[in-house]
């Protein structure tokens, strides 16, 4: 019953309908915008194993101070790379 299920013309096909409803315009928009999605999804699961490790493995009292995390911007975009801003306590003085 699928045994030629996915042929070469159906592949054509399909990437002339989302042509069709895209537009080649917004393709290049929506591939970058996927990208750097799918990097920042990294970067952070990448941060929560090594927070994991560390503190798994510290047997120490002291806290050490928080390091300063930045989303990393996609090649070719300085502009978009900032730092993590993360809430501060301002009751100490």
């Amino acid at each position: 019953m699928f045994r030629n299920g996915l042929e070469p013309w159906h592949l054509l096909i399909l990437v002339v309908v989302i042509l069709l409803v895209f537009g080649s315009k917004k393709l290049p928009d929506m591939a970058r915008s996927l990208g750097k999605s799918a990097r920042i999804l990294k970067s952070e699961a990448k941060a929560m194993k090594e927070d994991g490790k560390q503190s798994g493995t510290a047997e120490s009292t002291e806290e050490p101070a928080p390091a300063q995390r930045t989303i990393q911007a996609a090649p070719g975009d300085v502009t978009s790379s900032r730092p993590v801003n993360e809430p501060t306590d301002t009751t100490q003085r």
